[in-house]
């Protein structure tokens, strides 16, 4: 039982000193947004990858520089909606029914 607690202890030490390691209310476009820019900008900042994804997509190596950063501001695509504004839609959409009538 000890060896369980202090296991759940570790991981809570690294998940507060870690942002990418995630927590239990991280959500799943939360992980894959970390985990796309985290191997993004490993990309950029080791010049032998970089070189070779430029080579494999035959682009000079500072456009994919550019273009692996500016993919970096939404890796996996707009957040999805939070559950009060999806509480909030209903009632949102009742109102401009209503006045359209």
């Amino acid at each position: 039982m000890a060896d369980k607690l202090r296991t759940q202890q570790e991981l809570e030490r690294l998940q507060a000193k870690y942002v990418g390691t995630g927590h239990p209310d991280t959500t799943s476009w939360e992980w894959k947004t970390n985990i796309h820019r985290d191997t993004k900008t490993s990309i950029v900042g080791h010049a032998p990858l970089l070189s070779y994804m430029s080579l494999a997509q035959n682009e000079p190596t500072a456009k994919m520089r550019a273009q692996l950063i500016r993919q970096m501001v939404q890796p996996v695509g707009p957040p999805p909606p939070r559950e009060d504004e999806l509480m909030a839609l209903p009632a949102a959409q009742q109102q401009q029914g209503g006045e359209g009538a």
